[in-house]
């Protein structure tokens, strides 16, 4: 993905979360099931983007979000980093993080 797409992307009205993460990760696949899940439920608010940080395209990326760790977790509002998440996240706890932002977006 170019940066100027991710760029527009995380500039919409709807909330971004991007997965910075490594297709070797053992914890990168074991939260794979709960971003799907939430691909699912939560895709009229939420977009889901993943990034393979292993691809130089995503190196600028890694630089400015400070990605030091995998997999990294990133939650966007309106170009806004509102939340970072780092490590195995439950589904519930990426529900509670796009719920907590929801909140901050209305207000």
């Amino acid at each position: 993905m170019k940066i100027t797409d991710f760029e527009n992307i995380i500039a919409t009205d709807r909330l971004t979360l991007v997965d910075f993460f490594q297709p070797w990760c053992g914890p990168c696949r074991a939260i794979d099931p709960a971003l799907e899940r939430l691909s699912l439920t939560m895709s009229h608010i939420c977009t889901i983007i993943k990034l393979n940080t292993i691809e130089s395209e995503h190196h600028e990326l890694i630089r400015r979000y400070n990605i030091v760790a995998i997999p990294s977790l990133l939650l966007f509002s309106r170009s806004e980093l509102i939340y970072r998440l780092t490590g195995i996240v439950s589904y519930d706890r990426l529900m509670e993080a796009i719920r907590q932002a929801q909140v901050v977006m209305e207000y």
